[in-house]
């Protein structure tokens, strides 16, 4: 049953997930407030309707309009998303004066996307951003009776359960868990601390920090958004901490005594939301423009493309590159023209990314394979902790077809695995090494390689080795590497060889993509 959804979400991306799972939110919401179980009477399902219409309606048309003033493509599921981001933070109506500031929100949110934005990726999260943008507009017009302020209703008793369902269906398909758990766990001990510190017992505590705070639905939906988050793991958890500390404030400084006013820039969740942006945005390299130079075929149907930066874009092999190709003009699909693609080249003046073209590519192989050199595109972000160990210890870099890509930007670096007992395991089909990818060129730089396959090489070096094998399963690996347990393991392929053998190998390192 896990197998199959996990299936399921892979094929759906990143942001098809999160906007069904809060399409879903919505309609629990509308039906628990219709039943009178969700709104206390305050707001009814015409109010949650309207501003619905309102909030998304606003964000999609403004994303559009500005997407085309821009030169760029707009992704409706996005402005869905931002939309809906809004409606669970401020209190529905239907007074015609509120309407109109929520519209403003949607218009500050969907600016936002392309004001505050750079090489394409998002400075601040756009809901965060619209709210807190509002909050300013709102204080230097001396805070008019309409002007609306967040409530994150969301954070409501009969949500809790569906919040935290939704919550975790997003972060397995992200499959980034260690920000939002530490998140969670920081966030919900200061709160707790502080209402220990109120008088309350330690369950009522507890009961406050996960039903009258938003604290899961902000670690699931908000602090998870793929164009805000850091390169690096463990950037990702600093962003996570700054933003529990933040969230928590107001909190705090009350248990001292002191009262905290956050106004006019909004109120401690949104400001938490832009605190951990900022970190992630100040954390990494934001991309480069990138003119494709060379393209050159690898064997089973896999092609290797080299871009030269417009600039110098620094990584560490093993990492990835988030490849927009909505520069070159091209027509996009409902998935975008964005993608994680790990980087096969040594750091220096080219760049290279490989990639496995199938008989029905998606709208992005497509694009990416009919590019002719000249073109330009545009990467966004290079990211990722599938690098190598600062340890010497010995090393089995694992990889199942186009996986071998990040060893190669590994293998091919000067030194990179100096003093290093590394072996290489290339799971495949094919029946012949010359039809591998990269397969001549792992012969020349010598690496010891252990092919499993069902069927022998024809070709296989006399420095190979094979092992016969239907699939590179736990069996086959401890086969091709007897002392496998005493290495470290890194990871790469299909998803599902990916987490079937992780599932085995409790120190491994994998690469997962989150995906667009």
């Amino acid at each position: 049953m896990i197998a199959r959804l996990d299936a399921a979400l892979l094929r759906l991306s990143i942001y098809r997930v999160v906007s069904i799972v809060l399409t879903a939110l919505a309609v629990v919401a509308v039906v628990l407030t219709a039943t009178g179980t969700l709104g206390d009477g305050v707001f009814g399902p015409d109010a949650m309707l309207v501003s619905a219409v309102v909030l998304v309606g606003g964000t999609v048309a403004v994303s559009t309009v500005l997407a085309r003033l821009f030169g760029t493509r707009a992704q409706w599921e996005s402005g869905v998303i931002t939309g809906l981001l809004l409606w669970f933070l401020y209190w529905p109506t239907t007074d015609a004066a509120e309407l109109g500031w929520l519209a403003g929100a949607a218009v500050l949110a969907a600016a936002s996307k392309f004001l505050l934005a750079r090489h394409g990726r998002h400075v601040f999260n756009p809901a965060a951003a619209g709210v807190v943008l509002l909050a300013l507009i709102a204080w230097a017009l001396g805070q008019p009776a309409s002007a609306p302020y967040t409530t994150w209703w969301v954070a409501s008793e009969p949500l809790v359960g569906w919040v935290l369902v939704g919550a975790l269906v997003v972060l397995w398909r992200l499959r980034r868990w260690a920000h939002s758990v530490v998140f969670v766990v920081l966030g919900g001990a200061l709160t707790v601390l502080t209402q220990l510190d109120a008088g309350l017992s330690g369950g009522e505590a507890l009961r406050f920090a996960l039903i009258s705070t938003p604290l899961v639905f902000f670690a699931g939906f908000m602090l998870t958004e793929p164009l805000t988050l850091a390169p690096r793991r463990r950037q990702q958890v600093l962003a996570a901490v700054v933003a529990a500390v933040v969230f928590t404030l107001p909190l705090t400084v009350a248990a001292t005594g002191y009262v905290l006013h956050l106004t006019p820039v909004g109120g401690p969740y949104e400001i938490a939301l832009l605190a951990a942006n900022l970190v992630a945005f100040l954390s990494g390299q934001r991309g480069s423009r990138l003119t494709l130079v060379q393209r050159r075929e690898l064997g089973d149907d896999t092609v290797e493309l080299a871009f030269r930066p417009a600039r110098g874009l620094r990584f560490t092999p093993g990492q990835y590159l988030e490849l927009d190709l909505a520069p070159s003009g091209a027509l996009t699909d409902s998935r975008g023209l964005r993608r994680m693609l790990s980087i096969s080249s040594p750091p220096g003046e080219l760049v290279t990314v490989a990639v496995r073209v199938p008989a029905r590519p998606s709208r992005f192989k497509q694009v990416l394979q009919a590019l002719e050199p000249g073109a330009v595109v545009r990467a966004c972000a290079v990211g990722g902790d599938f690098v190598l160990p600062h340890s010497t210890d010995p090393v089995a870099l694992v990889a199942g077809g186009i996986g071998v890509t990040p060893y190669l930007s590994q293998l091919r670096t000067p030194g990179a695995l100096e003093d290093r007992d590394v072996v290489l395991v290339y799971g495949t089909r094919v029946g012949a090494v010359a039809e591998l990818p990269y397969g001549a060129e792992l012969i020349d730089l010598g690496v010891p390689v252990v092919v499993v396959s069902p069927q022998r090489p024809t070709d296989l070096p006399a420095h190979w080795r094979h092992v016969a094998s239907e699939l590179l399963d736990a069996a086959a690996l401890h086969a091709a590497v007897p002392d496998l347990d005493a290495r470290r393991v890194h990871l790469s392929g299909p998803p599902a060889m990916v987490d079937a053998l992780r599932a085995r190998l409790s120190r491994a390192r994998t690469d997962h993509f989150a995906g667009y």
